[in-house]
C-alpha cells in the first residue's frame, strides 16, 4: 500500500494528458497550459477537468509549474514515466539507415576515425552532443604462462591466451633465474590464475605480492613480480572516448546560461568522469536512459544522456551515446542511438 502512495501512476486519461504535454513541451520548450493540452489531447474535456488532471500529475511529482506561469512542464520523474510506458519511438527512415552505413563503411579501416566519425553523426543526427569510447580490446584469457632462462639476465615469457594466441616476450631482468626457480613461479601462476581476464591476472598478482611479501621468499617474489611485467604489454581495454557537437547545447535554452555551460564543458573535458558514467554502460543490455540526477552527477542534472553498448563478437568492446537536455526527442534519439549501435558492431565483427 505504502509504495501504491509513493509511487503511483496516474489512470488513462492523466497518461495521455501527459504523453502530450511533454510532447508539446519537447516541441516548443514553453510550459503547457490547460487550454492547450485541451486543443492538442483530442479529447472532449473542459480547461477546468484538464486543470484538474493537471493538479493530480502534478502532487504525483510527474509535472512542476515553473515560477508563477500558469502552464506546466514535466519533470525528471514525469520523464522517466514518459519513456519507459507511454513514448511511441520511432526507427529512423531508411534514408538515415543508409547514410550511417556509409559512414560507418567509408572509415571502417580506420578505427580512429571511425569514432570519430559515428560522434559526428550522433551530433548531426540528434542537434547534441555525440560520445563514443574508443574500442576496448576484447577479453583477454590467461590460458598458461611459460618461463624460459636467456643468457644475459633476460627471459623469454611465453603467454598462451584465450583459446591459442601465443603472445611471446623478453624481459630484461636484475639477475639470472635458473630453469628450476622459473619452473616453480610458473606453476604457481598457472595453478593460481589460469582462466582469468589478464586484467584482473594483473591485479591480483600486484595484490597478493603486497599481501604475501613478507611469507614468500625473496626469489619467489621476484619471479612472480616479472610475471605481472610481462603482462603489462598486453591489450588492455580502452580509457578514451571521442564527443562531438557540445557547442550544440546552447542552442537549449535551459541550458545556455553562461554557468551551466562552463560546468557541462568542464564535464567534458574531465575524462573520469564521462567515462565513469559511460562505463555503467558497458555491460548494459540494450540501451541505457539517464535522466537528470539518475545520471549520479550533479552537474547533469538538467541533462539526459542516452547510450548504448556496442558488441563484437560476445565482447563488448565500447558504448556510444547522446547527451543533452532532459527535454529531448526521445522518440527518435532513442531509436537513433540503438540502430548506430548495432551497425557500428555489424561492421565491426565483418572487419575482425
Amino acid at each position: 500500500m505504502s509504495a501504491e502512495v509513493s509511487n503511483p501512476v496516474p489512470n488513462d486519461r492523466g497518461q495521455h494528458l501527459l504523453r502530450v504535454l511533454i510532447q508539446r513541451y519537447i516541441r516548443d520548450g514553453l510550459p503547457v497550459g490547460s487550454r492547450t493540452l485541451s486543443k492538442d489531447a483530442g479529447l472532449d474535456l473542459s480547461p477546468a477537468t484538464i486543470r484538474n488532471v493537471m493538479s493530480d500529475l502534478e502532487d504525483m511529482g510527474l509535472v512542476s509549474a515553473p515560477h508563477t506561469s500558469a502552464g506546466r512542464i514535466p519533470t525528471p520523474k514525469g520523464y522517466r514515466l514518459f519513456v519507459d510506458t507511454l513514448v511511441r519511438y520511432q526507427q529512423p527512415g531508411d534514408g538515415d539507415i543508409r547514410k550511417i552505413k556509409a559512414q560507418i563503411r567509408g572509415e571502417s579501416d580506420n578505427p580512429d576515425g571511425l569514432v570519430g566519425a559515428i560522434s559526428n553523426m550522433l551530433s548531426e543526427f540528434t542537434s547534441m552532443a555525440g560520445v563514443v569510447t574508443v574500442p576496448r580490446a576484447p577479453q583477454v584469457t590467461l590460458r598458461q604462462i611459460e618461463f624460459l632462462p636467456l643468457s644475459e639476465n633476460r627471459v623469454l615469457v611465453i603467454l598462451v591466451v584465450n583459446d591459442r594466441e601465443v603472445q611471446n616476450r623478453i624481459l630484461h631482468t636484475e639477475r639470472d633465474y635458473s630453469a628450476s626457480e622459473l619452473q616453480q613461479a610458473q606453476n604457481f601462476i598457472n595453478q593460481h590464475y589460469a582462466g582469468n581476464d589478464l586484467g584482473l591476472v594483473r591485479r591480483k598478482l600486484l595484490e597478493d605480492l603486497d599481501s604475501t611479501r613478507d611469507s614468500m621468499n625473496q626469489t619467489m617474489h621476484g619471479i612472480i613480480s616479472v610475471a605481472q611485467s610481462a603482462m603489462d604489454g598486453t591489450t588492455t581495454p580502452g580509457n578514451n572516448y571521442v564527443v562531438a557537437g557540445e557547442t550544440n547545447l546552447m542552442a537549449f535554452a535551459e541550458l545556455s546560461d553562461v554557468d551551466t555551460l562552463r560546468r557541462l564543458f568542464e564535464a567534458f573535458s574531465r575524462k573520469r568522469l564521462i567515462l565513469d558514467l559511460l562505463d555503467r554502460s558497458i555491460n548494459a543490455d540494450g540501451v541505457q536512459i539517464f535522466i537528470g540526477e539518475e545520471s549520479g552527477y550533479r552537474i547533469f542534472d538538467g541533462c539526459s544522456v542516452i547510450t548504448a553498448p556496442y558488441h563484437v563478437d560476445d565482447d563488448t568492446i565500447g558504448v556510444l551515446g547522446v547527451i543533452g537536455p532532459t527535454r529531448m526527442a526521445y522518440d527518435r534519439v532513442v531509436p537513433i542511438v540503438d540502430v548506430t549501435a548495432r551497425l557500428l558492431e555489424s561492421a565491426l565483427s565483418q572487419n575482425s
